[in-house]
């Protein structure tokens, strides 16, 4: 099924439902036009777009995995960060924001930086300054951010994030601020439902740290490349997604030694400012 054929399945079944385009799109957590574009084949749809489009439609489970189906042949895709940036990098954040507050479970594996969830505003604006953004759009999209870590209080969810212990040590911001933002790691560790772990460089490793990937639920993978962002659907792939994650966190630290480690790290920085 091409792009048009599933434009026009998903257009006729929601007239056959009788429900509006705008009330669909509402619950489907996109905007009106998102949807029109889809249903009129000007833009693909992710496999999550037809699945949410077909859960506010209301179809049967057999309706609904025909098509996501269908949606999943094509089961990674690709949005260059180019494109992201001309539409504004800000509803990046959002679209993140609407796929957290549908998940029930999150898994998180980072090797380069402090997950966007557990970032401190300052160490926000130092990484999005790399992509040569207006001040406009950067203060958006801190923001945006900021908000997203709204789910991290959410009870309901469970949230697990595996970092390796250079993602402590890399100088994103001043030592002060990395100071400030290894005690946010601590804080939020001590939540009940959230599992922050630490892989620590001095254990052996059986496995290679390729790239930082995000698992929600047992459905999409979302991986950042330097060119793109790419979202994997595929069961088998999720899989050995959910596989690599699980390598990692059995090798990592948590509870008391993983705060014990990243303390230790942050009075460091903190040793270093005094001295400096």
């Amino acid at each position: 099924m091409n792009r048009a054929q599933l434009g026009a399945a998903l257009r006729a079944l929601r007239q056959a439902s009788g429900k509006e385009a705008k009330a669909v799109a509402r619950s489907a957590l996109m905007s009106p036009s998102k949807l029109s574009k889809i249903e009129n084949a000007k833009l693909a749809p992710s496999t999550m777009d037809v699945e949410r489009i077909l859960t506010a439609i209301g179809v049967s489970d057999e309706v609904k995995a025909e098509y996501t189906d269908a949606a999943r042949a094509s089961a990674t895709e690709a949005t260059a960060w180019r494109l992201l940036k001309r539409t504004g990098v800000h509803k990046g954040q959002q679209a993140a924001k609407a796929l957290e507050s549908q998940m029930s479970m999150l898994r998180l594996f980072q090797p380069a930086l402090v997950p966007g969830l557990l970032q401190t505003p300052e160490y926000i604006r130092a990484v999005l300054q790399r992509h040569s953004l207006s001040e406009d759009s950067l203060s958006r999209t801190i923001n945006g951010r900021l908000e997203r870590q709204a789910v991290l209080y959410d009870t309901t969810k469970s949230l697990r994030f595996v970092i390796t212990e250079p993602v402590l040590r890399w100088r994103i911001v001043p030592p002060q601020m990395m100071a400030a933002q290894l005690d946010r790691i601590v804080s939020i560790s001590r939540l009940s439902h959230v599992d922050i772990r630490i892989v620590p460089l001095g254990i052996q490793q059986h496995d290679i740290a390729n790239h930082a990937f995000v698992i929600r639920d047992e459905r999409m993978v979302t991986v950042e490349t330097v060119h793109a962002e790419v979202v994997v659907t595929d069961p088998r792939d999720v899989c050995l997604y959910a596989e690599k994650f699980g390598g990692f966190e059995r090798a990592a630290v948590s509870g008391d030694t993983m705060r014990n480690l990243v303390e230790g790290i942050r009075d460091e920085f903190l040793q270093e400012q005094e001295t400096g």
